[in-house]
Formats: structure tokens, sequence, C-alpha cells
């Protein structure tokens, strides 16, 4: 968007009142990154003054088991039901749309361009990723979204420079706001310990890998670093489910492919790959647990990992390879970046940090420092400020 077309005022005078916000997005019981996303903002949003109601997007074949905090569900595929939302959301103050391609009905998810064009209140969108290379038809409907919108929330620099460079969105109408990450301060003292957690008994080192597995993910480059790492004898946990949609398209392939993987390399002692979906407390304790977290992506473009948010937050080292995220995050100090692919650079990189305890202890020390700005509360308490400035801009500009 140029910066003529840009409806947003960065420094509006802020009104007493406090704005509803609606959030557009997937949300539990389902399953998927952005659904964990949406109800750990919408827990710390609720906290504060004025009402915030989630409009849930699911598939028609999905359960409507929501809680009261759902006001209405978008059924994608269904044209009443979008007509319907679009009535919903406009009786809110802000609305916030959180966006993946593969969340929304149509070829990319074009069906949420209806929706985001009829509104007739101040939106945020949230895009959750951003790509270098899109495909045309990609492009245009993020050029769509974008226009749409009074404000563009990014969770990194790196997103935030790839709309300005590559999308031509006039910077006035971005502003960065980290991906949220548990407060571990609240779970210490819980009494909760996951199955998945070693022993505080148990003396072999923690390597951690989780979250929702599938191709790209790149478990199998860390499976083969642990033949290397034996003298060590390490514990490596993978914890996750298969991602709904690999799943849906793909079944239990890639699973399957690491479990040959184990087998092939010997290394059975070493890895336990474990299909768990944990609830915060439980993913707490088990972050808690690792010696080092370890993230082999395969992509070269991920511009948003929850799961290194919640390792910095955590105190924890990280092994990383060069996704954009990583490389913005981790070069102050917090972790050690590898090249994608390489499980020779994967067993360095973690043999320095199991075997330097002066050089974890830094690593946690740096990651102390970003900690705070990470955590939920100050997330949501950023995206209260820039809902309220939207929505005083609009006021303002009428």
């Amino acid at each position: 968007m140029s910066a003529s077309t840009s409806k947003y005022h960065p420094e509006p005078q802020v009104s007493h009142h406090a704005p509803t916000i609606a959030l557009l997005s997937t949300y539990p019981p389902t399953q998927c990154g952005l659904a964990t996303f949406t109800a750990a903002l919408y827990e710390q949003l609720s906290k504060s003054s004025g009402h915030i109601g989630i409009v849930r997007v699911l598939a028609d074949s999905e359960e409507k088991n929501s809680g009261p905090e759902v006001v209405a569900h978008l059924i994608n595929g269904s044209e009443s039901s979008s007509n319907s939302v679009i009535q919903t959301l406009n009786l809110y103050d802000v609305v916030v749309i959180q966006h993946e391609y593969g969340i929304y009905e149509g070829p990319d998810g074009e069906d949420i361009l209806k929706i985001a064009e009829s509104l007739a209140v101040p939106t945020i969108l949230v895009p959750h990723t951003v790509l270098l290379d899109p495909t045309p038809r990609q492009r245009h409907i993020l050029d769509r979204l974008v226009r749409a919108c009074d404000l563009v929330v990014t969770m990194t620099e790196t997103a935030r420079l790839r709309l300005i460079e590559n999308y031509g969105v006039d910077q006035s109408h971005i502003t960065v706001i980290p991906h949220g990450a548990i407060d571990h301060r609240t779970f210490q003292n819980h009494h909760l310990v996951p199955s998945h957690c070693p022993s505080s008994a148990n003396s072999r080192p923690v390597i951690l890998t989780w979250g929702l597995l599938g191709p790209g993910k790149g478990i199998e480059w860390a499976i083969d670093a642990m033949p290397g790492m034996r003298d060590l004898m390490p514990i490596y946990l993978v914890v996750g489910k298969t991602h709904p949609k690999v799943l849906e398209r793909y079944g239990e392939e890639y699973r399957l492919s690491l479990a040959a993987r184990v087998d092939a390399n010997k290394v059975a002692d070493i890895v336990d790959i474990d299909p768990s979906y944990l609830e915060l407390p439980a993913l707490a304790k088990l972050v808690e647990s690792a010696d080092v977290v370890l993230l082999p992506y395969d992509s070269p473009d991920q511009v948003t990992s929850g799961v290194l948010i919640e390792a910095i937050a955590a105190g924890r080292p990280v092994v990383s390879t060069a996704f954009p995220h990583a490389v913005e995050l981790l070069t102050s100090g917090s972790g050690l970046i590898v090249p994608r692919q390489d499980p020779d650079a994967m067993q360095l990189a973690l043999r320095r940090i199991l075997t330097e305890p002066e050089l974890a202890k830094e690593m946690a020390r740096h990651a102390a420092l970003q900690a705070p700005a990470l955590r939920w509360g100050a997330v949501a308490k950023r995206y209260r400020k820039a809902a309220a400035q939207i929505a005083n801009s609009r006021s303002f500009a009428s």
C-alpha cells in the first residue's frame, strides 16, 4: 500500500474507551499453530476491559464444540456462514484477522478476501507467512488483504522488511509485535510433570524438538546427527502430532519415515518420537527439562516460529538452521545457527552446548534479556494498544 492510501496513523490520541475486539482464526479444539496462538492471545486480551470475541474458522466436518468466547463459526465453503460472520464481525470496534494461506476456503484461501473487503470496522491483519517468492495468486491475495486492512502486524522485522521491499507496503502501515510465549514463571511450581520429561535423577542430556510434524521440519537430519553424539548418550525427544493438513493428505508417512531413519541409524536408545499434543502447563515443563532445543527446519523462508519464541522465553539454548526468524533472534547470543540439512554441523553445535557449560550459561543469559518482551502478557498489551489506535484513528478521520 502506498503512503497516499494508508489508513493507519501511528500515534493518534487514544480514547479512554477500550475497544471491543473480534479475533478471526482457527481456535481450539482445532490443533494447529494459529489456533494455539489465538487461544493464548485471547486469554491475555480478555483480562482487560473491552469484550473479546472469537470467530472460529473450521471445516464443515469439524464439530462446533467451542467455549462461550466463540461468538460465531466461519464454516469453510458455506456462503451463508460467510455472510453471517461478516455481520457479526461488524458489531465489534476492531477485527483482527489471523492469516495463513491454508486455513480459509478456496485456492490459497482466497475466500478470506470477501470477508476482509466487506468489513466496515477497523481491521488488523496478522500474516503468519510472508513468502519471499509467492505465486501470482498468493501475491494477489496478500496485496488485497493489506489494502483492505488498517494495520498489518508482522511478528518479525524480516517479515516487515519483506512487505516493504517485495510487496510495496508503506512502512507506516506496518508494526512489529512478536509471537507470544508462555510466561514460565507461572508454571515453575506447577505440580504437573509430563511423562515425556526425563526424571531429575536422569543425568543424560536432553535435546528437544517439538511442534506439529510434517515434511520440511528437518527432523530426519537431526536423527542423522545422533550417531555422532553417542559418546554423550543424549535423549533426543521429538514431541508432536502430525499436522492435521498433512495427516489428511499423506497420513503418517512422514512419522513412519522418521521411525525408519531411527532404525537405519541404530539410535532407538537415543531418539524418542512421541505423538502428543501438549497443553501449556505440560509444554512449559517439557521445555524446561531440555538442555538444548533443536530446530532443524528445512525452509529458508520461515519468518515466524512459535517454537523458537518459546525456547528463548524459557531460557533454553537453541541450535537452529538458518531460517530468517532464527537468524534475527539468535544472533544476539541466545543460540547457534547451522546450515540446513547438515547433520555434521548440527552435531558439532549440539556438542558445544552440551560440553561447554559456560557457553550454555551465556546463551541462557541472553535469552533472559529477550524473554520479557516475548511473554503473552506483553504481546497482548501491544495488540490492545494497536486496536485502540486504529479505532481512534478511524473515529478521528470520520
